[in-house]
């Protein structure tokens, strides 16, 4: 009777599991199509956002970046629909998702920060890889933009980590974003030297110069009278990558001038000084 009662029972069982199993066939056979249809449009859509964003010339980190949130957003779009489709409720896992996005989103707030700096450099370009900047008391090239901070590379090969935060919401200098720049030189002479002389001789190292431009014209002015002496200006233009030769070519050219013409007791004798100011 007993083992009556079991074989009774079993084939409730199987009978009730074979009726669920074709009442949900269709909803299985509905959600592997549909997964195996995302998984393949999903890769389409990527490669197609990557083509239309090389072409539009976007940043290759910010294409990359761009694609990875493209391809995990519809993932998780297409797991939310696949799970919806097996008649699993969706709202909770949605809610779980939300809460747990703002429990991280709170404890990364700085990392939140630097991203979004990050972001804005990439998209607004202040600067791109190469340049030279000066931000956060800090100068160099810049080797890698990152999504949370950016390398650059001092003159004495040194590698700096400048957050995206900062250094979006800081002044930014850049050196390299126009082709020409002005060197700007003071030098000090003594009340005794003859300034149409030493104005005459900076002239004429000038224009032997090859690498100073002509326009904008060069300039050489009195700048300021002061108790010690007198400031003499130098600004004149150059190609950017020339820059730092052409402001040891004036000084040194000067400096042979001014012995060829028999200067140097009065410039160089404990009354000429020499203020090496450049203002970039």
């Amino acid at each position: 009777m007993e083992l009556l009662i079991n074989i009774n029972l079993i084939d409730q069982y199987t009978t009730t599991f074979v009726k669920a199993l074709i009442d949900y066939t269709p909803r299985l056979v509905a959600a592997v199509l549909l997964l195996v249809l995302g998984i393949w449009a999903i890769r389409i859509i990527n490669t197609v956002s990557r083509k239309i964003m090389v072409k539009r010339e976007i940043e290759p980190t910010l294409i990359e970046f761009l694609s990875d949130i493209i391809y995990w957003g519809l993932r998780i779009i297409l797991f939310i629909a696949v799970i919806s489709k097996l008649g699993i409720e969706s709202s909770s896992f949605v809610a779980i998702l939300g809460a747990a996005g703002l429990a991280v989103g709170l404890s990364l707030q700085g990392s939140l920060s630097n991203f979004a700096g990050g972001m804005l450099i990439i998209l607004f370009k202040p600067f791109k890889l190469g340049d030279v900047i000066e931000a956060q008391g800090v100068s160099g090239s810049v080797i890698d933009i990152q999504i949370f901070v950016t390398q650059l590379l001092t003159a004495n090969n040194q590698v700096i980590y400048v957050p995206n935060g900062a250094l979006s919401n800081g002044t930014i200098i850049n050196y390299s974003q126009q082709a020409n720049r002005r060197t700007d030189l003071t030098i000090g002479i003594s009340y005794e030297t003859n300034i149409k002389k030493v104005k005459d001789l900076i002239f004429t190292v000038i224009a032997n110069n090859p690498k100073i431009l002509k326009h904008p014209h060069p300039a050489v002015s009195v700048k300021e009278l002061t108790d010690s002496g007198i400031k003499i200006a130098i600004r004149v233009w150059s190609k950017n990558e020339d820059f730092g030769d052409v402001c040891a070519d004036i000084l040194e050219d000067s400096k042979i001038a001014f012995d060829t013409e028999k200067l140097l007791s009065t410039l160089f004798k404990g009354r000429f000084k020499m203020i090496l100011k450049i203002i970039s």
